[in-house]
């Protein structure tokens, strides 16, 4: 017993020093065990099919507007990390209710995650054919497992779940939340996507494969993103952002004033010599 404890707390020490690594490992024996049970998703969505209906879930108003709840949350959530960049490189360095470095590790965090990597790459290429669509469950297109590269589909594919990722995107408000709302944070943003990737898969919209894989991409990203940007090797404050950004405004405004006063007499000039 000592040992396996003496194990446990030295993978514990492992990921809190290595957290990127140690997510993507996770990430890859989780990805092997659901390539090795492929049943599963099967199992998992056959749950919420009925034969010669579909997925009933679909047609739900409640979950529907469930679903739109979800993307607009991604939405603003990019839409505000915007505006904490916008806001002083616009207005001399003034800022937003979010600050600046919130906005940079949220938009870049978005970016990178649920945008290049899921929706740019995954989605894009590797043709897994959604549920719905597959034999098993009324369509005409085949099942195949995570990682599979097929072609079942040809865009806005089945693997890996944007949707999932773009709610996980939200743990990163507790990643920046003061210390003593991290919990809480946590454990709302946690639940927000869970329910938001169910309802994905009571849809017919993805396996439940695609949203554990969805899940650990996003968090590695986070993970990354927030080291870059908070982590002990960043010299960036935001007080810091804030000025360059400012200036960097400055120098913009300055530039296109220059070149309209230019313009200007350029058309002064012309208009007396026409």
């Amino acid at each position: 017993m000592d040992g396996a404890d003496g194990a446990m707390r030295r993978v514990a020490a492992f990921a809190r020093r290595h957290p990127v690594r140690s997510t993507l490992a996770a990430t890859a024996l989780l990805s092997l065990a659901l390539w090795l049970a492929p049943g599963l998703d099967l199992a998992v969505t056959r749950a919420f099919y009925v034969d010669g209906v579909g997925f009933p879930a679909a047609a739900v108003p409640f979950l529907r507007d469930l679903r739109g709840l979800g993307m607009a949350a991604f939405t603003w959530t990019m839409v505000a990390a915007a505006l904490a960049l916008a806001v002083p490189f616009l207005a001399d360095g003034a800022r937003f209710l979010l600050p600046p470095r919130a906005g940079l590790f949220l938009l870049a965090a978005g970016a990178i995650g649920p945008g290049l990597l899921v929706n740019g790459l995954l989605k894009g290429w590797w043709g897994r054919a959604r549920p719905a669509t597959v034999v098993d469950f009324g369509g005409d297109r085949a099942f195949s497992g995570p990682w599979v590269i097929a072609d079942g589909c040809t865009s806005n594919c089945s693997f890996v779940s944007g949707e999932a990722s773009s709610s996980l995107l939200l743990v990163g408000f507790a990643m920046i939340a003061p210390k003593g709302w991290k919990p809480a944070v946590l454990a709302g943003t946690l639940a927000f996507s869970a329910v938001m990737s169910l309802n994905r898969i009571a849809f017919g919209g993805h396996f439940l494969s695609d949203v554990l894989i969805a899940w650990c991409l996003t968090l590695a990203v986070l993970l990354a993103v927030h080291r870059a940007v908070y982590g002990p090797e960043s010299r960036l404050t935001d007080a810091d952002l804030a000025e360059a950004l400012g200036a960097a405004g400055a120098r913009m405004r300055a530039g296109l004033g220059a070149a309209m006063a230019r313009a200007l007499r350029f058309l002064a000039i012309f208009g007396r010599n026409a």
